[in-house]
């Protein structure tokens, strides 16, 4: 279908504009997309010789496609080549329009090539070796500028690695003389991913990252812990990672408590979740004694919380059950059981996991008052309904061995509905 354009009014018009302004402009069918069907804005031309908009090629390729949409033909290449006259004749078409309301395309800006980005990280390598930190900065800023055109450009430059080159300079400038270039590095960080994983292990990296982690900039803090997260999802060697990460425990936990924004927090979650599983269970006990137990409970309990941050939260909250001062903890809070109950099968698959491994933990082992507790909230019931949909072997084994134990006191424990909230729950001390 054509794009239409209708005629601006405005101020005091005479006859003629009182004619034209019921006229509707029709784009010609030469300057519309294959694609989208609309003006183009950027018409480029394929190896087939069919003419699109630069934007609507690209979310096609970037979808898995490699044929022509029009012709169907396997392309050769994906080289798009700027259509200049196209391009002129539907900018002259526009100004002469423009009584009608139909604004003139800008010319568009050159997407970068990966020969100009391998020669801009060359450069950028050679002066970190260097410790030339104004070439460093002038080279930085032309990066952000080339990323913020377009996703394109952004594209390009973290497939070419600019990440990793990045990386470097946190390595080998310091922060006492480096600190403002070093903290633009950092932001830049957070879109470059994949990252140089090698380089981000490194001591001197990490030193730098916890620096930034521990430091009063909020901004940074949150960039660095937005880095430090995908270093440890992509990471195969969490363990060294963590280990020259120690002492940031109470930073992440003072970031839970006082939140920077939602993505951070997050992002912490994950970061704190990835320790634990990578380290030994002093990792556990100082995440428990900080209290961090009490933030999770308030997350989930927090209508407001995002489906992600329920999921992250449990998922911290099952890890930290592995340990006994975490069971113990867990148990201690009222709420606890309660919570989880509520939260099975209300979250998401990988959620009502977590739910069911931390009841395990919690409830079995001799824990009597904790199964009574948790087939007065109703887990028995959700238990049951969670074996007949459906779910993993091993929550699966553990919902059926909660069964088994919980089946005693079926008949003598009074139950409540856990989805109608906490308030006959008593608030921990």
């Amino acid at each position: 279908m054509s794009s239409l354009w209708r005629r601006r009014r405005g101020g005091k018009s005479n006859r003629r504009d009182e004619i034209n302004s019921g006229r509707e402009v029709r784009v010609p069918t030469h300057f519309q997309c294959p694609i989208s069907l609309e003006l183009m804005k950027d018409p480029v031309s394929l190896a087939t010789g069919i003419t699109y908009d630069r934007e609507s090629i690209d979310k096609w390729l970037d979808a898995g496609n490699v044929t022509c949409p029009v012709t169907n033909q396997v392309l050769r290449n994906s080289d798009q080549i700027p259509n200049h006259a196209l391009r002129k004749m539907i900018q002259e078409w526009c100004v002469d329009n423009k009584s009608h309301g139909v604004e003139r395309i800008p010319t568009p800006r050159v997407p970068i090539n990966p020969y100009e980005v391998s020669d801009i990280c060359s450069r950028m390598a050679a002066a970190v070796r260097g410790g030339d930190d104004r070439k460093c900065r002038e080279l930085l800023t032309k990066i952000k500028n080339w990323a913020k055109e377009s996703d394109r450009n952004r594209r390009c430059l973290v497939e070419k690695g600019i990440g990793a080159e990045m990386m470097e300079a946190l390595a080998r400038f310091s922060m006492e003389k480096h600190a403002d270039l070093l903290k633009e590095m950092l932001s830049a960080l957070t879109w470059s991913f994949p990252l140089g994983v090698s380089k981000l292990k490194s001591p001197a990296t990490l030193r730098c990252m916890a620096r930034f982690l521990m430091g009063d900039d909020l901004a940074s803090r949150r960039d660095a812990i937005l880095v430090l997260k995908e270093l440890l999802i992509n990471s195969d060697d969490g363990a060294s990672v963590v280990e020259g990460l120690m002492g940031i425990e109470e930073t992440l936990f003072q970031v839970v408590k006082v939140p920077i924004c939602p993505r951070t927090t997050q992002a912490c979650l994950v970061i704190i979740h990835h320790m634990m599983m990578v380290s030994d269970e002093k990792m556990r006990s100082r995440f428990v004694q900080l209290g961090l137990l009490a933030l999770l409970l308030d997350i989930l309990v927090d209508g407001h919380a995002s489906k992600k941050a329920c999921e992250k939260a449990l998922a911290v909250l099952d890890e930290m059950c592995s340990s006994e001062q975490g069971k113990e903890s867990a148990w201690g809070n009222a709420l606890t059981i309660p919570i989880l109950v509520k939260k099975i099968l209300r979250v998401s698959d990988r959620a009502t996991e977590s739910c069911v491994s931390s009841l395990w933990k919690v409830c079995l082992g001799g824990n009597e008052e904790g199964l009574v507790e948790a087939v007065a909230v109703g887990a028995f019931q959700k238990l049951l309904v969670l074996l007949q949909l459906g779910c993993a072997a091993k929550t699966k084994e553990k919902a059926s061995e909660l069964l088994k134990f919980m089946n005693v006191y079926t008949n003598k424990v009074q139950c409540f509905d856990s989805s109608m909230g906490f308030k006959y729950v008593k608030s921990p001390a």
